[in-house]
């Protein structure tokens, strides 16, 4: 069974930078598009950043100019670029990929902004 495997997160002051990293353990079919969502403490889980197969991406308003969402060079995989981070960007992220006739989820990485 394909498994989205993320990397990247940890603990950061404000101000910095992480870079999150998605890649599938194997082939997936079909995407249509990727992306990361988060979910923060007692929050509901959102849509951060998202890129379609052709290139089309849209953020969050709250990461807008901040985070930017790239595809990598190998297949199947997405980064995540957070710059000026936050302590309200604190949260657990998580990679999603969607394809036809499904959608993959990854395990989630947490991302702390705290002094």
């Amino acid at each position: 069974q394909v498994q989205l495997v993320e990397s990247g997160g940890g603990l950061v002051q404000p101000g910095g930078s992480l870079r999150l990293s998605c890649g599938a353990s194997g082939s997936i079919t079909g995407i249509f598009g990727m992306g990361w969502y988060r979910q923060g403490p007692g929050k509901q889980r959102e849509l951060v950043a998202r890129i379609t197969t052709g290139g089309i991406t849209n953020y969050a308003e709250s990461v807008k100019g901040r985070f930017t969402i790239s595809r990598g060079n190998a297949k199947n995989t997405v980064h995540l670029q957070m710059n000026s981070l936050k302590p309200e960007d604190t949260a657990v992220y998580y990679c999603n990929v969607q394809a036809i006739g499904r959608v993959y989820w990854g395990q989630g990485t947490q991302v702390t902004v705290s002094s």
